[in-house]
């Protein structure tokens, strides 16, 4: 185990924010978690689990243990009749594995092409895109509880997934709930990925895609090669403008608030929810209420894509988290006056 001080974190949270880590320990396997737990200075440490540092937003420098995760390595673990198991380690990059999956022959992720940060980070917000959810491939993953060093394994009815969530983003009820925040380290996770392999279209966007290429039965490495262009086209890149990806959920509605809405803007973009429910568009509301391309301080909201808010400071006037933040709640408090809908953060504010 190598115990750094003083890190700067710039380098790894994709909004650029600049903060300091007091301490910080690259995790490449579990003997540096082990490492950590049998070091009495660190054990008794409040920790801060970073991955690839696209859904945090750092308002400043952080005094809890920052564990670094860096866990590497993808291979196809097993097969069944039915599909191949991939597993990757929770430093992977997530894209990595997409992109390796495709050249391997074991499609399924392809629609989450391009999404932000590390394989360990993808079960806590059961990320998806395209109309496709981590939960609908994940077989199982490997992690361990940071209160006693066991290592143990979950499957996807333990990791309590729902609309952007999990159990690890939720602490124990203290009456047998299955709550893991601040508790478990991911270390590796695992995809079921179907030999029957069927396209997933259903997405507007990739609708249009289908219409203007004339192409109405695209292979998996089209799909992805669609879903990169949209995204593109839609989404700035991190490394050129710093930003954590859609900074709010949509929010689901009832069919009745869904009707209100409608009856007062009838362009309101809303998609039905198996459960009856509607999910809106939460870059839509945000765009409704004006702020596309709008900037508070060196926080700003992207010009093509409302949901996602963007770092607009330079090196002598950097962006902080609280500036984001700012902004973030002054959208809050606009889209909630107008709709009477309160939108939810998709980043973890540290």
């Amino acid at each position: 185990m190598n115990l750094e001080q003083n890190v700067p974190l710039q380098p790894y949270n994709t909004f650029g924010i600049a903060a300091k880590a007091q301490a910080l320990v690259r995790v490449r396997s579990e003997a540096d978690l082990l490492a950590v737990l049998a070091d009495p200075q660190l054990a008794t440490l409040p920790r801060q689990v970073l991955g690839g540092g696209s859904n945090v937003v750092l308002t400043g420098d952080v005094k809890a243990l920052v564990l670094k995760m860096e866990v590497p390595g993808v291979r196809l673990a097993s097969e069944t009749h039915k599909h191949w198991i991939v597993e990757a380690g929770a430093g992977v990059v997530w894209h990595d594995l997409v992109a390796w999956t495709l050249d391997n022959g074991y499609p399924g992720l392809e629609n989450m092409a391009l999404i932000p940060g590390t394989v360990g980070a993808s079960p806590v917000q059961n990320i998806g895109a395209y109309g496709v959810e981590l939960q609908d491939r994940f077989d199982s993953l490997d992690a361990m509880d940071m209160l006693t060093g066991e290592l143990f394994s979950l499957n996807a009815a333990q990791c309590g997934f729902s609309y952007r969530d999990s159990v690890f983003k939720h602490a124990s009820d203290g009456a047998g709930g299955l709550g893991l925040a601040g508790r478990a380290v991911i270390l590796r996770v695992r995809f079921a990925l179907a030999k029957c392999w069927k396209p997933e279209l259903g997405y507007l966007d990739l609708t249009r895609k289908l219409q203007e290429t004339g192409i109405h039965k695209p292979d998996a490495r089209q799909i992805f090669d669609w879903v990169c262009a949209i995204r593109r086209a839609k989404l700035p890149d991190p490394q050129v403008i710093g930003n954590a990806g859609s900074f709010f959920k949509n929010p689901t509605v009832t069919p009745e608030q869904c009707a209100d809405i409608i009856a007062r803007d009838p362009k309101v973009v809303h998609y039905p929810m198996p459960d009856g429910t509607l999910k809106l568009a939460a870059g839509w509301l945000i765009d409704a209420c004006g702020w596309k391309g709008k900037t508070v301080g060196h926080a700003g909201v992207y010009e093509k894509q409302a949901l996602v808010l963007v770092n607009r400071g330079t090196a002598e006037h950097p962006c902080t988290g609280g500036e984001v933040m700012t902004l973030a709640k002054a959208i809050q408090t606009s889209v909630y006056e107008r709709f009477g809908i309160r939108l939810e953060p998709e980043p973890v504010v540290v």
